[in-house]
């Protein structure tokens, strides 16, 4: 177990929402990189709480993602090995994060970085709906229902003829509803999206994690302000999206993502925009374990590229500056870099 003196940065203080010194990131691969470590001693204690901690990181979503070349087949036993790994981080890192399943775990952090399991495409449930129970317990709060492509729910925003949520999709979010499960829209095509939000119950929690505003880079991966709008309504947030090809591919720099932050907050108002930064480091191939794909990256643009800056979770400290030299500070800052996330989440998890 490592102690917290053993951390490259001490904890930073708790403080609160008007301060902005605390972080909320709904999306963050590390454990792809934990499942590739699987064999060294405490990979997340040494290659992830130091950044965390350097970033101030309170809350961080941990992904489950499973390789399209290993569907069907190896898709459920991937996906339990990343839980697995996500349950080793908690455990051999006890004095310094804990695994978040309620509102009161969020409250009980004390000081300790709190670490929510998410699905990033629903496909280890194969069509067995059932094992959405199984991961409930493994403590899964946060289900996107695509990665790009077309699966038993839906389909992701790489498809070329925009379908939207299958008959099984529209079972699965019931049940996400009445789980209380987040229902996350990063990746889904449009059709989806404007599925998912006339289908879903009106109290279900509808997010999406990672994306950007598609007025100031027209790709698919982003959305347009009508479907920012559209989410806002709802009652959701946008966690933006730290990666070039959605931030400005030929000026992939902090300025031009705080130009995503100020566009959402123009069109969606300041109480839904927040983070979810989606930073993935480089896995090299190893057993059934890859960095995955993206059909729309630029030729050239490797999945893992960083925007200049903003590396890593350890780099927050550069985003807030920049946040604060564009006008950002006091609850306006806190709420877009915890405070949104803190309110849909303890609202989804009582």
């Amino acid at each position: 177990m490592i102690e917290r003196a053993a951390c490259a940065v001490p904890p930073p203080q708790a403080c609160d929402e008007g301060e902005g010194l605390m972080i909320v990131d709904a999306h963050n691969d590390l454990l792809l990189e934990l499942g590739h470590r699987a064999h060294e001693e405490n990979p997340f204690g040494r290659h992830w709480l130091p950044k965390l901690r350097a970033g101030g990181v309170e809350l961080q979503v941990c992904p489950i993602y499973v390789d399209f070349d290993d569907l069907p087949e190896l898709g459920l036993r991937g996906a339990l090995k990343l839980a697995t790994a996500f349950h080793r981080a908690a455990r051999e890192n006890a004095a310094d994060v804990a695994v978040v399943r309620t509102t009161a775990d969020i409250d009980s952090l004390d000081g300790r970085i709190g670490l929510l399991l998410s699905f990033e495409g629903a496909e280890p449930l194969g069509y067995d709906l059932s094992l959405l129970d199984t991961f409930w317990e493994l403590g899964l709060r946060m289900v996107g229902l695509t990665y790009n492509r077309r699966n038993p729910f839906a389909d992701g925003m790489a498809e070329q003829d925009d379908g939207g949520l299958s008959n099984l999709g529209r079972a699965l979010v019931d049940r996400l509803a009445e789980r209380g499960v987040m229902i996350d829209l990063a990746h889904a095509s449009d059709r989806t999206f404007w599925d998912v939000l006339e289908h879903a119950p009106k109290d279900a929690t509808v997010i999406v994690s990672h994306a950007n505003c598609r007025a100031l880079v027209p790709t698919p991966r982003n959305l347009s302000d009508e479907q920012l709008r559209a989410l806002a309504e709802h009652g959701g947030v946008l966690g933006i999206l730290a990666h070039p090809y959605v931030v400005q591919p030929g000026e992939p720099t902090i300025d031009r993502l705080i130009d995503h932050v100020d566009h959402a907050v123009s069109v969606m108002g300041i109480e839904h925009v927040a983070i979810g930064g989606d930073f993935i480091r480089q896995v090299k191939r190893s057993g059934a374990v890859r960095v995955p794909t993206d059909a729309l990256l630029p030729d050239g643009m490797a999945i893992d590229a960083t925007i200049e800056g903003l590396a890593g979770p350890d780099d927050y400290p550069a985003l807030v500056t920049g946040l604060r030299a564009r006008g950002y500070e006091g609850e306006r800052l806190g709420a877009i870099l915890r405070g949104n996330w803190l309110r849909v989440f303890r609202d989804a998890l009582a």
